[in-house]
């Protein structure tokens, strides 16, 4: 994970390098705006791949001498199945009849939505998964 950090850091760096010629250039706000948010995501991704890269050591993928064996084995835990997607969707669905019927009814919506989204977020540190025998 660390050689796709660091691609996602080069292509930072060339959008923020390309981002500063182009306003002095061009004086265009919106394509100024387009690459500041693209050299933005690419720090973000960048970042995340380098700390998780860092927390969990070097892959059968980073070494030089590795064999297709090496990869091998249990990859993490990933949930099976969580009902939460969907009352995100249903209550994301009345943010956008909040717009149409009153303002009220988008803010019970946003509420809702905030919430299904930590639900999903920390379903497996309040729900552990049992390890199966």
């Amino acid at each position: 994970m660390k050689i796709e950090g660091v691609v996602f850091l080069v292509f930072t760096v060339f959008c923020t390098v390309v981002d500063i010629v182009y306003w002095f250039t061009s004086q265009d706000p919106t394509g100024t705006v387009a690459l500041a948010l693209c050299g933005g995501l690419g720090l973000l991704v960048g970042g995340y791949l380098l700390f998780t890269a860092r927390r969990i050591g070097a892959r059968p993928q980073d070494l030089l001498d590795a064999e297709v064996a090496d990869g091998a084995g249990e990859l993490g835990h990933f949930t099976p199945g969580s009902y939460y997607p969907f009352f995100i969707a249903a209550s994301a669905s009345l943010v956008i009849l909040g717009v149409i019927f009153g303002v009220w009814l988008a803010l019970i919506g946003v509420l809702m939505t905030l919430m299904f989204v930590v639900c999903l977020l920390f379903e497996n540190f309040w729900h552990p998964p049992v390890p199966e025998d």
